[in-house]
């Protein structure tokens, strides 16, 4: 599936400003994570602040209490064996110590083309697209099966 890659926004509210000591427990790993994530079979691209190693520092429309963090993989696979089954799972197992409970999708997966770096703004347009009409090949999620377009068969 080398002409279309798939690219991910997840977002969380914070509980806590960055700063503060409760959120030591995720602050502390992020470097490590990114590095596994930079290193994963089928990674492509992750959003990074100008001069940074991560994004923390960005902000969406969403906005100042939410962080938003994106990447592209070569497959859903690749995603998925980052997400699931790297050190990554027991961060997202202690999410609720840092964020807030979503109340709407938090997470949107959509396929873009080869070598296309998509923006804050696309991304969250996706996710405002899930949280508006479901899934779609558009704006889909993990539970969903979405090809791109023109692809025979999934990865």
């Amino acid at each position: 599936m080398t002409e279309h890659h798939l690219a991910q926004l997840n977002v969380g509210i914070l509980k806590f400003p960055l700063a503060d000591a409760r959120m030591h427990g995720f602050t502390s790993m992020l470097d490590t994570l990114n590095e596994v994530a930079d290193n994963a079979p089928g990674f492509v691209w992750r959003l990074v602040e100008d001069g940074g190693n991560d994004a923390t520092a960005i902000r969406s429309s969403l906005g100042d209490d939410v962080l938003v963090n994106m990447s592209v993989w070569e497959t859903r696979d690749a995603l998925w064996d980052y997400v699931y089954r790297s050190g990554h799972l027991d961060v997202l197992r202690r999410r609720s110590e840092w964020f807030e409970l979503p109340k709407a999708p938090f997470q949107v997966l959509w396929w873009v083309p080869a070598g296309h770096i998509p923006t804050v703004e696309e991304a969250v347009e996706r996710l405002e697209l899930l949280r508006g009409k479901g899934p779609s090949p558009g704006a889909f999620g993990f539970r969903d099966s979405y090809l791109p377009e023109g692809a025979a068969s999934a990865s």
